[in-house]
Protein backbone atom coordinates (compact mmCIF):
# COMPACT_ATOMS: atom_id res chain seq x y z
CA UNK A 1 0.00 0.00 0.00
CA UNK A 2 0.95 3.64 -0.46
CA UNK A 3 -0.06 6.32 2.00
CA UNK A 4 -0.56 10.06 1.99
CA UNK A 5 -0.54 11.37 5.54
CA UNK A 6 -0.88 14.46 7.69
CA UNK A 7 1.09 15.06 10.86
CA UNK A 8 0.33 17.80 13.33
CA UNK A 9 2.76 19.28 15.80
CA UNK A 10 1.14 19.16 19.22
CA UNK A 11 2.99 22.28 20.40
CA UNK A 12 2.47 24.82 17.61
CA UNK A 13 -0.26 23.02 15.60
CA UNK A 14 1.75 23.19 12.36
CA UNK A 15 1.14 20.52 9.73
CA UNK A 16 3.36 18.28 7.66
CA UNK A 17 1.97 16.39 4.65
CA UNK A 18 3.87 13.49 3.16
CA UNK A 19 3.82 10.21 1.25
CA UNK A 20 5.20 6.79 2.22
CA UNK A 21 4.94 3.07 1.59
CA UNK A 22 5.40 2.21 5.29
CA UNK A 23 3.21 4.50 7.37
CA UNK A 24 4.12 3.17 10.83
CA UNK A 25 7.86 3.40 10.20
CA UNK A 26 7.61 6.84 8.64
CA UNK A 27 5.60 8.27 11.54
CA UNK A 28 8.12 6.80 14.01
CA UNK A 29 10.93 8.36 11.97
CA UNK A 30 9.26 11.78 12.13
CA UNK A 31 8.63 11.43 15.86
CA UNK A 32 12.25 10.45 16.44
CA UNK A 33 13.65 13.41 14.51
CA UNK A 34 14.70 11.35 11.47
CA UNK A 35 11.77 12.00 9.14
CA UNK A 36 12.95 15.02 7.19
CA UNK A 37 14.49 18.40 7.85
CA UNK A 38 11.11 20.05 8.43
CA UNK A 39 9.96 17.62 11.11
CA UNK A 40 13.43 17.06 12.59
CA UNK A 41 13.53 20.70 13.69
CA UNK A 42 10.62 20.15 16.13
CA UNK A 43 9.40 17.40 18.40
CA UNK A 44 5.80 16.43 19.15
CA UNK A 45 4.52 15.19 15.78
CA UNK A 46 1.38 13.06 15.74
CA UNK A 47 -0.52 11.41 12.92
CA UNK A 48 -3.98 12.95 12.55
CA UNK A 49 -5.04 11.84 9.04
CA UNK A 50 -4.05 9.43 6.29
CA UNK A 51 -5.35 7.93 3.06
CA UNK A 52 -4.31 4.58 1.57
CA UNK A 53 -3.81 3.88 -2.14
CA UNK A 54 -2.95 0.80 -4.16
CA UNK A 55 -1.12 2.81 -6.82
CA UNK A 56 1.95 4.90 -5.94
CA UNK A 57 1.17 7.61 -8.49
CA UNK A 58 -2.27 8.11 -6.95
CA UNK A 59 -0.76 8.62 -3.49
CA UNK A 60 1.95 10.99 -4.76
CA UNK A 61 -0.64 12.97 -6.73
CA UNK A 62 -2.84 13.21 -3.66
CA UNK A 63 0.10 14.46 -1.60
CA UNK A 64 0.70 17.24 -4.12
CA UNK A 65 -2.99 18.17 -4.07
CA UNK A 66 -3.18 18.27 -0.26
CA UNK A 67 -0.13 20.54 -0.08
CA UNK A 68 -1.90 23.15 -2.22
CA UNK A 69 -4.57 25.67 -1.28
CA UNK A 70 -7.57 23.57 -2.33
CA UNK A 71 -6.08 20.57 -0.56
CA UNK A 72 -5.71 22.48 2.69
CA UNK A 73 -9.36 23.56 2.42
CA UNK A 74 -10.33 19.92 1.84
CA UNK A 75 -8.37 18.78 4.92
CA UNK A 76 -9.92 21.44 7.11
CA UNK A 77 -13.38 20.32 5.96
CA UNK A 78 -12.57 16.63 6.55
CA UNK A 79 -11.11 17.34 9.99
CA UNK A 80 -13.80 19.81 11.07
CA UNK A 81 -14.64 17.98 14.30
CA UNK A 82 -11.00 17.40 15.22
CA UNK A 83 -10.09 21.01 14.55
CA UNK A 84 -13.06 22.38 16.51
CA UNK A 85 -11.91 20.37 19.54
CA UNK A 86 -8.39 21.80 19.21
CA UNK A 87 -9.18 25.50 19.09
CA UNK A 88 -5.53 26.58 19.35
CA UNK A 89 -5.20 26.23 15.55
Amino acid sequence: MHYTYLLENKYDKSWYIGYTENLRKRVKDHQGGYGCRTTAMKSGWQLIYYEAYINKLDAVGREKFLKGGAGRVYLKKQLKNYLSNNKDL
